[in-house]
Parts: structure tokens; C-alpha cells; sequence
């Protein structure tokens, strides 16, 4: 994909986040789980709020940093990084509205390595 179609993409990416990463589903908009999942992991807990989930999702896209799995235009998962190094994944939620939620990665997923080095490596181009 070239990185223009990225750019048109990555504007059209929504991040409306999940319940059952949020502790504070209030800042999110969102209402409570009718059966909460224990062990999930929290990403409001990162000091992250939607505005830089939507930018951190955007940026992911630009960097392609996408899987090759798409449903519809948009990829299945995108990946992205803080500002303190923590990977996070977003999946997406429905294909005709091109929204996702997002999660850390956990610290023993080498998948999480990789990522933060792709990261850093192409966002210094």
C-alpha cells in the first residue's frame, strides 16, 4: 500500500475503544460490560485518553504497521507504540465503519519487541 492510500486510510480509522479495556468507562463514553471479563488488559491505566488513541491508531497506519489480514478497507489489526515504549494492538471492531479498540500488548509478547523496533526505526525516516 502506498503511503498516500495509508494517509486516506489512516483518516477514516476511528478508535472508539472497548469496555473491557477501560477502567474509567465514563472518560470513554462508554457503558459497562454486562459480563465483565477479568485479567483484561487496561489501557486507560497508560495514562491515555481518545484523542491519542486516535492519534497513536492513525500514526500505526502511516508507519504500516498493519497486519495483511483486511476486512473490507481496513486491516484487521494495527499496531503502535507510546511515548514510554509500550506496544499496543487494535483490532478492529466493524469493517463499514472502520472502528477499532485497543489494548497494551503484554510484556512477554515477542510480538511487542518487534513492533516497538519497527516503530522506532520508521518513525525516525
Amino acid at each position: 500500500m502506498e503511503p498516500s492510500q495509508r494517509k486516506s486510510l489512516a483518516k477514516r480509522a476511528i478508535y472508539v475503544g472497548s469496555q473491557f479495556h477501560k477502567r474509567h468507562l465514563r472518560d470513554w463514553n462508554l457503558e459497562p460490560p454486562s459480563k465483565p471479563r477479568l485479567n483484561r488488559p487496561l489501557c486507560d491505566a497508560l495514562d491515555l485518553n481518545r484523542r491519542g488513541a486516535q492519534q497513536l491508531l492513525e500514526r500505526g497506519i502511516e508507519l504500516d504497521l498493519i497486519s495483511p489480514l483486511f476486512r473490507g478497507d481496513f486491516p484487521q489489526i494495527v499496531w503502535a507504540v507510546t511515548e514510554n515504549d509500550t506496544a499496543l494492538e487494535a483490532q478492529l471492531d466493524n469493517e463499514q465503519h472502520g472502528t477499532y479498540h485497543g489494548y497494551p500488548m503484554g510484556e512477554g509478547d515477542p510480538l511487542a519487541d518487534e513492533v516497538v523496533r519497527v516503530w522506532k526505526e520508521k518513525s525516525a525516516k
